[in-house]
């Protein structure tokens, strides 16, 4: 029987656990998942310091030529003590002297007998930069479980942080199933296919972080698709497609189950993919997918993404939708729940104009899909869809507007 897609989420997520830890330094972190809260050590900045090349200054000294014999730079241990009618000359960054009231910029002074001429409107603490006010020592700066990019490094370099402990990268080990597919870089005669599947899974399970091993193309026999099993059981999670049906070369499910597979599901009530399946081999996940490539991909999309978030150790490991509108109407057979591959332009998206399920063609232009309910069978023109990323990248061919208001 047939599991809906609520429920062979809710079964993914039961069964597969996040993996163990390792130590990286924060060089090689880029895009992992923290397996520790980050507590700040010290202030940034360390000290009250200096946001202009400027003038350290009394308010009292407003409007008045004040005497200028000094400088400090960035980086100076200057023990400098500011008095009433003197300035000191310093550069961005560097330590306030004690005694400095506020920071007057270079370009907001005149030249006068030994010093500069102050304008009229000075204020306390007007351009310095006190000390921890970016982050206060003490307080919690990354959790365990988000993902590291630039600038959460950035927040790990400016508390001295050289390693830290991050989730391990999952897994994944990749075949396909077919007598009829060659692989690229192979000849194919008029009745034979080349493997799509696999380099779009490959690339995708990439692209999500995951460490990834092609195994092959297994033949439709029972023993090599048990060969190919085999030799991917090292692995956190084993992608296939193809084999999965009812066809009379479909060993796929009977290559697994020697090897004692617990099956979660092996049907999902959704169009295209229907015949999906989910199980565990040991400590080894198994994600069997559809041959035909475009319902290959998008089963991939919502189930497989599911299992590597899971498997990732990352905090937000649940897909999340954006709300945009329908840019056209759209007419789609009901029945079953749909997922329909199309483009998000920020403003509203758009299905492909046409796509079926052994189609490779609408992958490439499509950015995201959505998901249909069984009993719909039109969406008018401005309709609310949630729109499920693919690959999100903002650009444009033309120069856009990038002003908010």
């Amino acid at each position: 029987m047939a599991v809906t897609i609520l429920e062979a989420l809710e079964l993914i997520h039961k069964h597969t656990r996040k993996k163990s830890l390792k130590i990286l330094p924060i060089e090689q972190a880029l895009s992992s998942i923290l397996a520790e809260d980050i507590i700040a050590t010290h202030n940034l900045p360390p000290y009250d310091n200096s946001a202009m090349d400027g003038y350290a200054v009394k308010v009292a000294d407003a409007d008045n030529c004040v005497k200028v014999t000094h400088t400090i730079f960035a980086g100076d241990n200057s023990d400098e003590v500011l008095t009433s009618g003197n300035g000191i000359k310093i550069m961005t960054g560097a330590k306030i002297p004690d005694g400095c009231e506020c920071i007057v910029p270079v370009e907001d002074t005149t030249e006068c007998y030994n010093g500069v001429t102050l304008p009229n409107n000075l204020s306390d603490g007007r351009h310095i930069r006190l000390c921890g006010e970016d982050i206060k020592k003490g307080e919690p700066l990354l959790k365990s479980g988000q993902k590291l990019q630039a600038h959460q490094i950035t927040l790990l370099a400016s508390q001295g942080i050289s390693h830290i402990k991050v989730y391990k990268r999952p897994h994944v080990a990749l075949f396909a199933s077919g007598s009829e597919l060659k692989m690229h870089f192979e000849n194919v005669e008029a009745y034979q296919l080349y493997n799509t599947n696999t380099p779009t899974l490959l690339s995708r399970a990439q692209e999500l972080g995951c460490e990834v091993d092609f195994i092959g193309t297994a033949q439709d026999t029972l023993e090599d698709l048990k060969a190919h099993v085999k030799s991917a059981l090292n692995s956190d999670l084993i992608i296939t497609s193809g084999g999965v049906s009812v066809g009379d070369a479909d060993f796929t499910k009977e290559a697994f189950g020697a090897f004692g597979m617990e099956t979660y599901f092996d049907k999902v009530e959704i169009k295209p993919g229907k015949p999906t399946t989910f199980g565990r081999i040991n400590n080894t996940l198994v994600l069997n997918l559809p041959g035909n490539p475009m319902a290959a991909a998008l089963n991939f999309e919502l189930f497989g993404q599911n299992i590597i978030l899971a498997l990732s150790g990352i905090n937000e490991k649940f897909i999340n939708p954006i709300e945009t509108k329908m840019k056209n109407d759209y007419r789609l057979k009901k029945g079953r729940i749909t997922l329909v591959p199309g483009s998000f332009d920020g403003s509203c998206f758009e299905p492909c104009k046409k796509f079926a399920p052994g189609m490779v063609s609408p992958l490439a232009s499509s950015n995201s899909y959505i998901m249909v309910n069984e009993g719909v069978e039109f969406i008018a023109s401005g309709d609310i869809v949630k729109v499920m990323p693919i690959r999100f990248c903002f650009t444009n061919e033309k120069e856009m507007n990038l002003v908010s208001c």
